[in-house]
């Protein structure tokens, strides 16, 4: 079962989550913080990180690029979530190295399908 590394400071927001993606069958490991992401995604090397990008102790901005900058984490896939859908966020998360973005609320079939897609899954459960 893929692992998925849930970086999400809002508990409302990581319980929903992720007890939405393990019934999807996925194996969910969560961090509340940019700095347990970081250090939690090279214990781990999860197959795929969706991180907040507004997040305490270490933003999600500077998560990334540490998980990029790092030989070990360097090849996850990291999606942004973020509440900010300004003109731009979509680059700044690239930029930062993120491989894709989404926005919050989160639509659940539209995530898992990204999620899916560079899983390299096949059709996500309804």
């Amino acid at each position: 079962m893929p692992t998925i590394l849930l970086v999400e400071d809002n508990e409302m927001n990581r319980d929903m989550l992720s007890r939405r993606l393990e019934r999807r069958g996925y194996v969910v490991r969560v961090a509340e913080d940019g700095q347990a992401g970081v250090q939690l995604a090279e214990e781990l090397v999860p197959d795929l990180i969706l991180m907040d990008m507004s997040l305490p102790v270490l933003d999600g901005w500077e998560a990334t690029r540490q998980i990029k900058a790092n030989p070990i984490t360097r090849k996850i896939p990291v999606i942004a979530l973020t509440a900010h859908a300004m003109a731009g966020d979509r680059e700044q998360a690239i930029a930062a190295g993120c491989d894709d973005y989404d926005t919050k609320p989160i639509e659940l079939l539209r995530l898992v399908r990204k999620i899916e897609r560079f899983l390299g899954g096949g059709t996500p459960k309804p």
